[in-house]
């Protein structure tokens, strides 16, 4: 004959006590806490090796971009040669490379200036040590 309460009314089902099923939750918890680290390893591993093809291939790809700028400002070199001599063209063509690149410089000093770091994750981390003692409303 099945009830609901167990032999001593101290637990639904299997006569196992709370303490005993509390001790089952705490883990199968675990168990699930593993097992996420664990997909999460793996992922995270997976992403990884696509993230180094990624880079693989983009870096093939600047490679080939530097080579067509290289062979581009070769043939604007002689090109402009033809009208005002070879050497005043290429220095003009150095000229045209050295204004790219003190433009690409400011930007990128503009965008490094920018740069905050991780304000919002700093700010919540100095939190952490307070609730974790108990004083969660210092935290609000």
């Amino acid at each position: 004959m099945s009830s609901s309460l167990g032999e001593k009314g101290d637990a639904p089902g299997d006569g196992r006590s709370i303490g005993d099923l509390l001790g089952q939750v705490t883990t199968d918890l675990s168990d699930l806490v593993r097992q996420e680290i664990a997909l999460a390893r793996a992922e995270a591993r997976e992403s990884a090796i696509r993230a180094s093809k990624a880079a693989g291939m983009f870096s093939g790809a600047a490679v080939a971009g530097h080579m067509v700028l290289l062979f581009l400002s070769v043939a604007a070199w002689w090109a402009l040669g033809n009208a005002i001599g070879r050497g005043w063209s290429a220095l003009v063509v150095a000229l045209v490379w050295a204004v790219v690149a003190a433009v690409l410089a400011l930007q990128g000093k503009k965008n490094v200036e920018q740069v905050k770091g991780l304000p919002r994750t700093s700010e919540t981390l100095k939190k952490v040590p307070p609730a974790a003692k108990g004083h969660e409303e210092q935290n609000r």
